[in-house]
């Protein structure tokens, strides 16, 4: 029965290996061609690194200086996991007779449960579970999957449906509606981080990629230690030394954000010990001393890639999951050294393109399949599993049992519930309503949210009316709402809005010829629910 499963779409198992070689050649093709294209977005290409630094919203400028300071670390597992092999329906016989040669015995799991248990490659997880640091998600997935590596990892970067193809990603979009007034003040800490990940579409706006993106911890530490991002002290007179010092000088004055990060890299300290030869651990050992070095971001994104394992998974795989455990034990056990209760303050999350077949192949490994799960770490959410686990009882040879849980529901609930935002925002940035997970990590109390009351998102060029500004914003309760226009030296100029507004979220069309208004630099005030939120305009 194994060696008949197969998808349909060539290049998703090794049967055809040239078809697979081909799939993956495009996947690298087409994140290259991403990069350059965000670089010629407004970014400047420095060695392999595109960096982009961009105005936060209210929203992210509230993580970092307001009183929500919870953050959140991406954990990306690179190439679909098998999450069949990674918790386990334990004395299941339908699981051994779809497995007979990778199938995890039971005397080789530690228990989650009398039901499911992991694998003992992960056993370090196993104090986190006990002390209520961890959460699994079952056989989360979306309708309609796509097996493709680059097609299934943009569904999920974007949170959008298969049919569909989103050019923004979930996290980007927090700052979509701020890019026009980048040039007008632009940040000094990076809103979002991401480290050994190329540009990537999680963080994408409309215009440019949201994160800093650095391209191994090698170059982070060059930018942590000195300050800069290149080294031209031992350069030389000759022409060609010359010239490459004024690019290497050009290119480090224009890495706005290498102050605050040499200043958060000092301050903090590593205070356990990370597990050596393991890529995850090294990434997830400078997010903990940046965190701890009060650096101010709140977004972090950090990668181990290898869990397209189609075949000898039985080797592989447990590797990968004992990396993954290692590095995550010693990051909160770093977190939790101090008094600062940190290890309470960060969520952690993991997420694949997709998961495997529930059938091996004739390799020993599995293909791209449907559902895996997601696991979630962080002092005080408790321990406990969300969703249905997949049943295989009655597989079908020709696809996987269906998934239980939808990737956006994840999104939105940790957007909300974690870093507390209203359900509005949330769908304004999830582009629909989804359904929050109740429970699922501790929701932070409503007057601690990054808005409490309103939310000013910013404000951008009409896309088809000349001369005409949308302005954005969102009310979390009903009252009434006052917009107006100041001069750069904070006088009123005009009240555009003054009424009463119920819940919800709005645009309001801003022509500056129709109020009067002189081509120059101004700035619009939103005033509700007790809050102030002032942006700058020129127009």
């Amino acid at each position: 029965m194994c060696e008949k499963h197969n998808n349909s779409r060539p290049g998703t198992t090794l049967d055809n290996r040239q078809a697979h070689e081909q799939d993956h050649r495009l996947w690298s093709r087409r994140d290259f061609l991403s990069a350059t294209g965000l670089i010629g977005a407004g970014g400047m290409l420095l060695g392999k690194l595109p960096v982009h630094a961009f105005q936060p919203t209210p929203m992210m400028a509230a993580l970092a200086n307001g009183p929500n300071d919870r953050i959140l670390v991406l954990i990306r597992l690179d190439g679909g996991n098998d999450g069949v092999n990674t918790v386990i329906e334990r004395s299941n016989p339908f699981y051994y007779n779809i497995r007979p040669n990778i199938a995890i015995p039971d005397n080789n799991l530690w228990a989650l449960s009398n039901e499911y248990g992991m694998p003992l490659s992960t056993s370090a997880l196993q104090p986190m579970w006990e002390d209520g640091m961890m959460k699994v998600i079952f056989n989360v997935g979306y309708p309609d999957p796509n097996y493709s590596h680059f097609r299934s990892y943009d569904i999920v970067a974007s949170a959008s449906s298969s049919e569909e193809v989103v050019n923004t990603g979930w996290m980007g979009r927090f700052l979509d509606n701020e890019y026009a007034a980048f040039l007008e003040a632009p940040p000094t800490v990076p809103p979002a981080l991401q480290i050994g990940v190329q540009s990537n579409l999680v963080f994408k706006a409309d215009n440019a990629n949201m994160a800093l993106a650095i391209s191994s911890p090698e170059e982070f530490y060059q930018i942590a230690q000195t300050g800069l991002l290149y080294e031209t002290a031992s350069l030389g007179t000759s022409p060609r030394e010359l010239e490459l010092a004024y690019v290497r000088q050009t290119a480090n004055a224009a890495f706005r954000y290498a102050q605050t990060i040499k200043e958060a890299y000092a301050r903090g300290k590593n205070q356990t010990d990370y597990p050596t030869d393991n890529y995850l651990a090294e990434q997830l050992a400078i997010v903990a001393k940046l965190i701890k070095g009060n650096l101010g971001t709140r977004v972090f994104m950090v990668q181990i890639g290898g869990f397209d394992t189609h075949s000898d998974q039985i080797d592989r795989h447990p590797v990968l999951l004992n990396r993954l455990a290692t590095a995550v034990k010693a990051f909160y056990e770093d977190l939790a050294a101090g008094s600062n209760n940190l290890q309470e303050k960060v969520l952690s999350m993991t997420f694949s393109e997709f998961g495997r077949t529930i059938f091996e192949n004739g390799s020993q490994g599995t293909d791209h399949g449907w559902g895996t799960p997601m696991l979630l770490f962080g002092g005080g959410i408790g321990n406990g599993f969300t969703g249905a686990y997949q049943d295989l009882s009655n597989p079908d040879p020709y696809t996987d049992p269906e998934f239980s849980v939808d990737f956006r529901d994840v999104y939105a609930t940790v957007l909300q519930d974690w870093m507390g935002n209203s359900p509005e925002l949330v769908q304004f940035v999830m582009g629909q309503p989804q359904t929050n997970l109740g429970g699922l990590v501790p929701a932070i109390p409503p007057a601690l949210g990054d808005n409490g009351k309103c939310a000013l998102l910013g404000h951008n060029p009409h896309p088809t009316l000349p001369g005409v500004f949308e302005i954005k914003y969102s009310m979390m309760q009903n009252g009434p709402v006052r917009i107006q226009l100041l001069d750069s030296a904070g006088h009123v100029l005009r009240t555009m809005v003054n009424e009463y507004k119920n819940t919800g979220s709005y645009i309001m069309l801003f022509k500056p010829s129709d109020w009067f208004v002189a081509p120059g630099q101004y700035r619009y005030r939103l005033q509700a629910g007790g809050q102030v939120f002032v942006r700058d305009i020129i127009v």
